[in-house]
């Protein structure tokens, strides 16, 4: 049965199906026991058994070294906290122990995971990760967050930008509101999620993206898509957004195309960050800074909330930028580690 199932659950670039890092590095450790058990008690399993579950964990531990933050813990897509699974750097020691071959695994500067929906890119001292795919799997999307061309960011080893996270399960406005649209680095349309959640662990209508694009050119990493989940409305909306991130510089470019009443795209900083109005964030040690600047657009801090862990509510800052018309422009600088 876990055979069959690790064939249906881990996708070809080596994700898990529900495309949460905590649930991928749950599924993980479970491989990992199994490959363990037959170190343990070698030739009572199948060969080809435990060569297909070792080639499998060497996938989904490359999937999640792509994916994680350079302090080494999960990003906040979909479905996620800390403390649930074990972390990466107790992962890999643990396939080491199994003897699962991890050393060679090598993680490229620009990677697109199809299968999955992410897009990875380490440009100098700047880690961005994108949710450029579709909720899935589509026949048990419990997990799954309105989260379309959401991303997250780490600027010198450290969160910057963070996906708003899961605190609670349990059925209620504050489930509701950590798998909305306005708890994730997007944009809302009209005041509704980009795929309808409702319910603990339900999705009705769904945002599919289209015409990802990944391209590097004079030294920027550029990625764009668009989504069609605000097609349901009555202006029938779509959201393309492009990011361009160099050294030093990220670039968000959003354009709403269709009628609509409003829109804004939310920018949650990490809490140990303070924003100021005047367009400086500074983190409270001093040792990191950066510069925001918006264009073709209203910007407004305000107060929210981040969700890192089951229970826990700790208070940060969003960026909110309502275009003017159709287009809105998100800079963020920073300088260069010496």
């Amino acid at each position: 049965l876990f055979s069959k199932e690790l064939k249906e659950q881990v996708l070809p670039d080596g994700g898990h199906f529900e495309r949460s890092a905590m649930y991928h590095s749950i599924v993980l450790e479970d491989l990992l026991d199994l490959i363990q058990l037959d170190a343990c008690f070698p030739g009572v399993l199948p060969e080809v058994q435990v060569s297909a579950w070792r080639n499998a964990a060497v996938r989904m531990l490359r999937w999640l070294k792509v994916m994680c933050h350079p302090d080494g813990k999960i990003p906040f897509f979909n479905d996620a906290a800390f403390d649930i699974a074990v972390d990466l750097n107790a992962l890999v020691g643990y396939a080491r122990q199994a003897g699962v071959h991890v050393d060679g695994i090598a993680i490229k500067d620009v990677e697109v995971l199809d299968d999955s929906g992410f897009v990875c890119v380490r440009c100098a001292d700047a880690v961005f990760i994108a949710d450029v795919g579709n909720v899935g799997p589509s026949y048990i999307p419990g997990h799954a967050h309105a989260e379309s061309l959401a991303f997250e960011l780490s600027v010198r080893g450290r969160r910057v930008l963070v996906n708003g996270g899961t605190s609670t399960y349990e059925a209620g406005p504050d489930r509701l509101k950590q798998r909305g649209t306005g708890m994730h680095n997007t944009m809302v349309v009209d005041g509704v999620d980009s795929s309808e959640v409702w319910g603990s662990f339900r999705v009705a209508r769904r945002a599919k993206v289209h015409d990802l694009s990944v391209s590097v050119r004079s030294g920027s990493v550029i990625v764009s898509a668009w989504h069609d989940g605000y097609r349901r409305l009555p202006g029938r909306v779509e959201h393309l957004r492009t990011w361009r991130l160099k050294p030093g510089m990220l670039v968000v470019e959003d354009l709403v195309r269709g009628r609509f009443q409003t829109a804004s795209a939310f920018y949650r900083f990490c809490p140990e960050l303070d924003v100021s109005k005047q367009g400086t964030v500074r983190s409270r040690d001093g040792l990191l800074q950066l510069e925001w600047i918006v264009e073709e657009a209203s910007p407004a801090v305000a107060a929210g909330t981040w969700h890192p862990g089951f229970g826990v509510d700790q208070p940060c800052q969003v960026l909110e930028v309502q275009p003017l018309r159709d287009r809105a422009k998100l800079t963020l600088l920073w300088n260069q580690s010496p």
